[in-house]
């Protein structure tokens, strides 16, 4: 049960609507509809009504998870490898029914989505971006940070600038997770 209540759009004042359009009709709005982003009311789904709550920190949230879903260096494939681990850590329901959609859709198969979600490592991965973004993720959720030399190896593997991303993403997905615990609005 919500928390929170879920906010109409007839109800948003001005800050809350510009969020609203950013989420409804951004980049996650456009192309393939994976997931609802609105319920039938248009009620935002999801993290997404919580963001309304403090524009001026939802705003810019949302922006951050559009720009990892969209202007990421990482595979899309790795990038939703990473998210469903961090849903599955933090048992996120509704991340991890919107990203194994979006899985299916960038191609990574039942069997994998299903092993990631359970803590393994598919020996279906062949690319090694892929394996060392679920060793990277699987670290920091375990250890919150990695030593020398796992950072060293991490660091040859991916590079800075990816394992820069896959640090993000676990934060993002570990807040959402944990603004959808706190305000009850996990599905």
């Amino acid at each position: 049960m919500s928390r929170i209540p879920k906010l109409r759009p007839e109800e948003l004042d001005a800050p809350q609507r510009e969020v609203y359009e950013e989420i409804a009709g951004g980049p996650r709005a456009r192309g393939p509809r994976l997931f609802a982003l609105t319920d039938a009311e248009g009620g935002l789904e999801g993290p997404f009504n919580a963001m309304l709550l403090n524009p001026a920190l939802g705003g810019p949230l949302q922006r951050l998870g559009g720009a990892l879903r969209f202007s990421g260096k990482l595979s899309d494939r790795s990038r939703e490898l990473v998210i469903l681990l961090v849903a599955a850590a933090w048992d996120s329901s509704f991340e991890r029914t919107a990203h194994e959609a979006v899985g299916a859709h960038v191609g990574l198969t039942a069997e994998e989505m299903t092993t990631v979600a359970a803590g393994g490592t598919p020996t279906s991965l062949t690319d090694p971006e892929e394996v060392e973004a679920l060793r990277a993720t699987r670290l920091m959720l375990d250890k919150r940070t990695l030593d020398d030399e796992e950072y060293a190896e991490l660091v040859a593997s991916l590079g800075r600038e990816r394992l820069f991303e896959v640090t993000t993403l676990v934060g993002y997905y570990g807040t959402l997770a944990l603004q959808m615990h706190v305000f009850g609005v996990e599905g």
